[in-house]
């Protein structure tokens, strides 16, 4: 338990087997009883990207659960694990079943697009209450998904995926100042480079590599959609996001100006005051 918490918002952490049974670490903190919103990061990100979710007035009224990803933080990091969209999905849904979140709002940042995007193949809308895509990419490995990204981070893509230490390490370093628009301080980058490199070249390599689109996916969806992008994003163009609206014709967009790749870091009040009026209208 995390004793900076009162006892009903005290931090809940948990080990539960996803797809294949890779071990995941969950992190849970709020209120047990409110509508649960589901917290789903980036490429070789962790939970605590979400801190300034985690750690504010959020935890009053909803439960907040963030999963370090397989690969990820304190998750299970094997070899060939990664490419099947199967495996994504079943780790989302070991977490919701797991847990026992009773209609999640799933809220996911980059990377976590893709991965919301299996599930939702692989296991549908009927047990979710509605999706926030933060800053999303849900394409990967052709040429339209390219155009996508940001040049800054595809000049990049050799050293993120290269197990040469050197190379491997500048390239990182790179695109953790890439994560956000205005310079943030010396501990915050720390801590950011610190867990992005603590996933392995191995797992990066593998998340790069797959080539996925997920047009079919999102004209289904029918559940509330909440569309969340930085106009100054340095990693996934607002295009992705306007792209995703142009798919889920009821999607609510909202473009955060002077705002980087992390919304949810840089504009934290106005991200979680949204949030909790879009989660509003889901339940």
């Amino acid at each position: 338990m995390d004793s900076s918490f009162p006892e009903s918002l005290a931090r809940r952490v948990h080990t539960l087997r996803g797809g294949g049974g890779v071990a995941l670490r969950v992190h849970d903190v709020g209120d047990l009883h409110g509508p649960p919103l589901l917290f789903i990061h980036g490429f070789s990100q962790c939970h605590r990207a979400w801190r300034r979710q985690l750690h504010s007035a959020l935890g009053l009224g909803f439960r907040l659960v963030a999963l370090d990803l397989r690969g990820h933080g304190d998750s299970d990091k094997p070899h060939g694990v990664y490419g099947d969209g199967r495996l994504w999905a079943d780790d989302i849904q070991a977490v919701i079943t797991g847990l026992g979140l009773d209609n999640p709002l799933l809220v996911a940042w980059s990377y976590g697009g893709m991965v919301v995007c299996d599930y939702l193949r692989h296991h549908g809308e009927q047990h979710i209450s509605g999706v926030n895509f933060v800053s999303a990419m849900v394409k990967l490995g052709t040429e339209e998904a390219f155009g996508l990204f940001a040049p800054q981070l595809l000049s990049l893509i050799p050293g993120l995926f290269t197990p040469e230490e050197t190379m491997c390490h500048a390239a990182l370093e790179s695109f953790v100042s890439l994560l956000h628009h205005e310079e943030v301080s010396q501990e915050t980058r720390r801590l950011v480079l610190a867990y992005t490199e603590g996933v392995p070249a191995h797992v990066r390599a593998a998340l790069g590599a797959r080539s996925v689109d997920n047009d079919d996916v999102l004209r289904r969806l029918s559940v509330p959609v909440l569309v969340s992008h930085g106009q100054e994003d340095r990693v996934v163009l607002p295009a992705s996001g306007w792209h995703i609206a142009s798919m889920v014709p009821h999607a609510q967009v909202s473009i955060f100006g002077g705002t980087g790749h992390s919304p949810f870091w840089e504009e934290s009040r106005r991200f979680n005051r949204e949030l909790a009026a879009f989660a509003a209208r889901c339940w």
